[in-house]
């Protein structure tokens, strides 16, 4: 066999291995799911919850970068329901954001097949359900985003993988909460704090072995502090962003917040508790798991690990909240994450401020943004949008400040045009613990301060390494300032991450828009879209 022919067989082998190797890791990944209701007990008493597959939490979704979910969800419930794929940005994808702005719920006794990627995505996430206060019963779950094998990333791989699901728990059923709001009354602080739907669990690893903690705040309401007796917390990743590796003692994680620290078994070989409690709460509910060493014969001994600081210190908070910072020597998904441009040397296109607020609208609390309280239409505004049918939003009420007229009741989208840049200022004037999300991106949290925020306050931002992620927390009585790069067509959740403030009004949808239909920039209306309200008899 001659030189040349062996060079063409080599090349053609390589060539191969390299498509299977690709194809191998942009995997399409199948899932069908159920979506029951069960009896169980997270807090003692027997409650109605939502389970999915029989569980509660639902199934672990880890996945790798660039994966494709083909996910068939079967609603078992006697209401429509919808899941919610918190962080996962959906680029060119709202079609599958899982909300009521974007889909059509699924009807009981059927079934609706997301598809999406975790398209240049690595972390710690979660998912949800959106609709009718289901969160409040469950129906939500770990969403890992693991890197490909090809990507670096800037730490040694873990000896193991721990998700911790932690969020506050209410007793009363979540119909019964629902009517609760919907007279137009507060559901009050929670019962109780689970973590994995538990009152009690245990995590088992080797001692001298390092381990990686993935935190997602999943409750409706409160802020949490994570800790672990007798060992400390590297910060790792937050929301898709590596992180400097910064070390704590406890961590703050606010409500549809993740973290993912590494823990070194590197005490004496025994239990030790593994703590969660609420945060700047009148009366502070903790829950513990336990932290099991594999060669350990003694239970977790002493008092359970106080909070850092009194409940109600929120300068505490935000100082460390400012020491969070992006690794910018650190690839993300893909290399080089700050693209070819760098996020403090752009003039924004548009300055947005945000003030919430809880007024009375005929005679019921309800909550708003810039003296708008949304409500959900029959028909998704996604789909009006699509179909050009008329009157079922409005681009002219929400404005750019905040007025200091009555709260109305209206359904609010914010016109903004694809590769805007935007600044935008959440400004707390409660005084309430505030969290922010927005759907379809990640933002960079520039800044935080107490007091009304003003252009001087711009000298406090942080242009060097100011962290992406996706949902922000608000001090009361101050302001959070973030940027966003408006790269990703479609109609995105801006939204209170607090659920009885989502569900009475403190959200709108933000309609990244370009007047040219075009797939270079977003995808086309899905073959097996689910109808609903006006757009009934619509042909996709």
């Amino acid at each position: 066999m001659g030189s040349a022919t062996l060079l063409h067989l080599l090349c053609f082998v390589i060539a191969s291995v390299s498509v299977s190797l690709v194809q191998a890791e942009d995997a399409y990944k199948f899932y069908t799911w159920t979506v029951t209701y069960g009896n169980l007990s997270p807090l003692g008493s027997p409650q109605q919850v939502i389970l999915i597959n029989g569980q509660f939490p639902g199934p672990k979704l880890d996945l790798v970068t660039n994966d494709n979910v083909i996910l068939n969800l079967i609603n078992k419930l006697d209401e429509p329901f919808l899941l919610t794929w918190n962080g996962i940005k959906q680029r060119k994808n709202s079609w599958q954001d899982g909300v009521l702005g974007t889909n059509c719920p699924i009807p009981p006794n059927s079934n609706y097949t997301y598809k999406f990627q975790t398209k240049d995505q690595i972390g710690t996430y979660s998912y949800f359900p959106s609709t009718q206060l289901h969160k409040a019963a469950g129906g939500f779950g770990g969403l890992n985003v693991y890197h490909r094998s090809v990507i670096p990333i800037p730490y040694q791989n873990p000896d193991g993988d721990f998700t911790l699901l932690i969020g506050d728990w209410y007793k009363t059923n979540h119909k019964t909460l629902r009517q609760t709001l919907d007279s137009g009354k507060s559901i009050g602080l929670p019962d109780g704090l689970l973590i994995n739907g538990q009152p009690h669990s245990t995590f088992t690893g080797n001692q001298g072995k390092t381990y990686m903690f993935r935190i997602s705040n999943v409750g409706l309401s409160t802020s949490i502090n994570f800790r672990i007796q007798g060992h400390t917390l590297k910060l790792v990743e937050v929301e898709g962003s590596h992180t400097i590796q910064n070390i704590y003692d406890s961590l703050d994680v606010h409500v549809g917040q993740s973290v993912s620290l590494l823990v070194t078994l590197n005490q004496p070989p025994k239990d030790y508790y593994i703590v969660a409690s609420t945060r700047f709460t009148e009366t502070p509910l903790t829950t513990t798991a336990v932290l099991h060493y594999s060669n350990s014969f003694s239970s977790a001994l002493g008092p359970v690990p106080p909070s850092p600081v009194d409940k109600y210190d929120f300068d505490w908070s935000m100082k460390q909240a400012r020491t969070y910072r992006w690794n910018l020597t650190a690839n993300a998904a893909r290399p080089n994450p700050q693209g070819s441009f760098h996020y403090g040397k752009i003039t924004p296109t548009k300055v947005i401020k945000l003030a919430n607020s809880a007024p009375s609208i005929n005679g019921k609390l309800r909550y708003a943004v810039n003296s708008v309280s949304y409500v959900n239409p029959d028909t998704p505004l996604k789909l009006a949008d699509y179909f050009n049918i008329p009157g079922i939003f409005s681009v002219n009420l929400l404005q750019n400040t905040p007025s200091s007229g009555p709260g109305y009741i209206a359904t609010s989208v914010l016109p903004t045009s694809l590769h805007d840049f935007i600044e935008v200022i959440f400004q707390n004037n409660e005084n309430t613990m505030q969290s922010w999300h927005l759907d379809g991106y990640d933002f960079w949290v520039i800044g935080y301060g107490f007091g009304q925020w003003s252009d001087a306050s711009r000298k406090t931002y942080n242009l060097v390494d100011a962290l992406t992620r996706h949902t922000a927390q608000v001090y009361p009585k101050s302001w959070t300032a973030i940027l966003v790069s408006l790269d990703n067509q479609g109609m995105w959740n801006l939204r209170s991450a607090i659920w009885e403030r989502q569900y009475l009004g403190q959200q709108f949808y933000l309609r990244v828009w370009n007047a040219q239909r075009s797939l270079a920039n977003e995808y086309d209306i899905p073959n097996n879209v689910l109808l609903c309200g006006k757009a009934v008899g619509h042909h996709p």
